[in-house]
């Protein structure tokens, strides 16, 4: 890819879009830069290569693009993040779950700036970026299957006949007479239980090779936090007969050289454990209509507000929070 210059200004839109593209590729390199350096099987090594290359290629993309606009360039997360050198930790399984989310995260994200953004190279950026995750969320899955890892979402028989609702016990499920729980409720909660159990093993990984006890406390905490949804939802699929696969797939090693800094893994709880967690709750309580659903998701996101508030409230103290491009002050 290669920026052309545009005599048409960025909006505001635009311009948030690249920096936190930016931001987010920057985190992702240095995470492939480890990965490649200890992966054994080479399908899988051939993947992180490729996600790498584009990942390099994007941020430069963007990178001129910004100097173009007279905009700062963000420090993002550099070489000192990262250490290529330390042991392997993570089985290849694990790293081939985290590429998976790394590639669900861009598409959930580059979607969303594709819409918001008018400029033919801004555009081109987040097009063709878009069309590189489809792309590899095809080859990583299929690969999943292959190894017979992939954790499958729940298949349930349904009724074939149209029926419109014409109770309103539809929307109960507190006090008795509830409905069972529909598809979409179910397609929706089951995401976030996927999500939540690889949360969760980041946040084990995370706590265990942090440098700094107050930093690996709060990943223990998130680690509960996440616990706590996975409790909850996984009772409500019970309950229902609705039985929900996970994995052990997550192995890691003990180590006495961490790989990643601090930094870089606060980087990543918050952007990627954070705001993709939101969107699947969002989602979800958009679909939900049993009022017992929607209150148990709406607890969730408040407790979930409250451990990522402390986390950004921790990048601040930490002096690692990079402030976005704002107005001149009139």
């Amino acid at each position: 890819m290669h920026a052309e210059i545009s005599k048409e200004a960025l909006t505001a839109n635009e311009i948030y879009a690249i920096w936190s593209a930016f931001m987010k590729n920057s985190m992702e390199i240095r995470f492939l830069e480890y990965f490649l350096e200890t992966t054994e099987d080479l399908y899988i090594r051939k993947i992180i290569q490729k996600m790498l290359n584009h990942r390099r290629k994007g941020i430069e993309y963007i990178a001129n693009i910004l100097v173009q606009e007279n905009i700062t360039v963000p420090l993002g997360l550099t070489d000192d993040d990262v250490c290529t050198e330390a042991p392997k930790i993570f089985s290849d399984n694990f790293i081939l779950f985290f590429c998976y989310d790394l590639v669900l995260f861009s598409i959930s994200v580059f979607s969303n700036a594709l819409i918001d953004c008018v400029r033919n190279d801004v555009r081109k950026y987040f097009q063709t970026s878009l069309e590189h995750n489809i792309e590899m969320q095809y080859i990583i899955l299929e690969v999943k299957i292959s190894k017979g890892v992939h954790l499958s979402f729940p298949k349930v028989a349904i009724d074939n006949e149209i029926d419109l609702v014409d109770k309103m016990n539809f929307l109960k499920g507190i006090f008795g007479d509830s409905r069972p729980i529909n598809v979409g409720e179910i397609a929706n909660l089951s995401k976030i239980i996927d999500r939540a159990q690889f949360s969760k093993m980041v946040f084990v990984a995370f706590s265990k090779i942090s440098k700094t006890h107050h930093i690996s406390q709060h990943f223990n905490k998130g680690r509960d936090e996440i616990q706590r949804v996975l409790d909850v939802l996984t009772h409500i699929l019970d309950e229902e007969n609705i039985p929900m696969s996970s994995s052990s797939e997550y192995q890691i090693s003990d180590i006495e050289t961490s790989p990643f800094s601090d930094k870089l893994m606060l980087f990543f709880v918050n952007m990627c454990l954070g705001m993709f967690c939101f969107t699947m709750i969002t989602q979800a309580l958009t679909s939900c209509l049993r009022n017992d659903l929607i209150l148990k998701i709406s607890k969730i996101s408040s407790d979930l507000k409250f451990y990522y508030l402390d986390s950004v409230k921790l990048s601040i103290k930490e002096g690692w929070l990079e402030r976005p491009p704002q107005s001149i002050n009139r």
